[in-house]
């Protein structure tokens, strides 16, 4: 896992911008294009901003051909909701980016499907071949998608209830508690494993807590997102604040002011 401690939120989106960005051009060079793992929520919106900007400015790459798979979608909302995740992401970054609505997945929450609904989202990514890059964000809790606290290390996508405190944090978009659904579908954690690369982005002191437990702590089903230690090719971007708790934030800052330039991340 390679941890990357940055002075700033906005030095987050656009390192986790131009990380996206260097996918999508190698892959459009293999002939081949990115499959993304997109995550909503209000942590990767300077990053969507970002890619969205340099896509206007004619910095940015062509998108033709990228397909993305969303994380989670809430189960119980009318069909094309507003706040569905699905609806989400379009808004946010892949209408803007002129990718077509139907390159864009995300779990099927009807109601009548969603005994099965889990395994076919898992068939959908397989026949996509697979994640190249999926953008994750972390909870206070530690949670990833939405892997409470508990949640099997390898478990797949599948329905989820929401705890009360997840539903009181997202009362916030819906108005009131009790407008917010009950249950989800998510990517499990092992699901979130089989991408190629995991590029999780935290930013903000009530973040700080839960990256230390991921990134420093032991493995542990009580923190989710500490599943990242298991990748091979796992990456943490996080402003100061974020990493204001790391124990060896010196350590990372030194490694990664040392890479090859070549590198990347």
């Amino acid at each position: 896992m390679e941890i990357v401690p940055l002075p700033t939120a906005a030095d987050v989106a656009r390192l986790a911008a131009d990380t996206i960005e260097g996918l999508v051009r190698r892959r459009a060079a293999d002939g081949q294009p990115a499959v993304l793992g997109l995550a909503t929520g209000s942590t990767p919106l300077p990053t969507y901003a970002e890619l969205i900007a340099r896509h206007r400015a004619g910095t940015g790459p062509s998108y033709a051909g990228v397909r993305t798979f969303n994380l989670d979608e809430y189960v119980g909302l009318p069909p094309g909701h507003e706040l569905s995740y699905l609806a989400t992401i379009r808004r946010d970054l892949t209408d803007p980016l002129g990718i077509p609505p139907e390159l864009v997945h995300g779990p099927d929450p009807d109601e009548a499907g969603l005994p099965t609904a889990g395994e076919r989202y898992e068939e959908e990514l397989r026949a996509a071949g697979g994640v190249d890059l999926q953008l994750l964000g972390i909870g206070t809790d530690g949670h990833v998608a939405f892997n409470e606290p508990g949640s099997s290390l390898a478990s797949h996508t599948r329905i989820k209830t929401l705890e009360e405190q997840t539903r009181q944090d997202n009362a916030r978009f819906f108005g009131a508690p009790d407008d917010v659904p009950h249950h989800v579908l998510t990517q499990g954690l092992g699901t979130i494993l089989r991408a190629r690369h995991l590029l999780l982005i935290a930013t903000g002191e009530s973040k700080a807590e839960a990256v230390a437990t991921a990134v420093e702590g032991p493995l542990s089903a009580s923190c989710p997102a500490s599943v990242l230690q298991l990748h091979p090719h796992a990456t943490v971007l996080l402003d100061e604040a974020a990493a204001s708790r790391l124990e060896r934030a010196v350590h990372y800052r030194f490694v990664y002011e040392g890479k090859p330039a070549w590198q990347g991340l």
